[in-house]
């Protein structure tokens, strides 16, 4: 992956944990206080979207785990993170 795009992804990350973490749990917490958690909806939505938004923070962490940073070092060939023109 180009370092560009490994920046992107630890951007991805960093917000879904600092800005949307505390949102979903800030709407788990208003939705506790509503009462019986049964038949709650707005609590079982937050819930469900707490579990997206953990599952896909676990899926961005793997793939910058695993990810390989490359760097285009000159103009002489073709490969990760080039830029191509094409002409026809």
């Amino acid at each position: 992956m180009s370092p560009a795009a490994h920046a992107e992804l630890e951007a991805e990350i960093n917000r879904l944990e600092t800005v949307e973490r505390p949102a979903i749990a800030e709407k788990i917490q208003a939705a506790r206080e509503d009462g019986d958690l049964k038949e709650n909806a707005e609590y079982h939505a937050a819930k469900n979207d707490q579990g997206l938004l953990e599952a896909r923070i676990a899926k961005l962490r793997e793939r910058l785990r695993t990810a390989v940073v490359v760097e285009h070092d000159t103009d002489d060939h073709v490969g990760p993170g080039s830029v191509v023109e094409i002409e026809d």
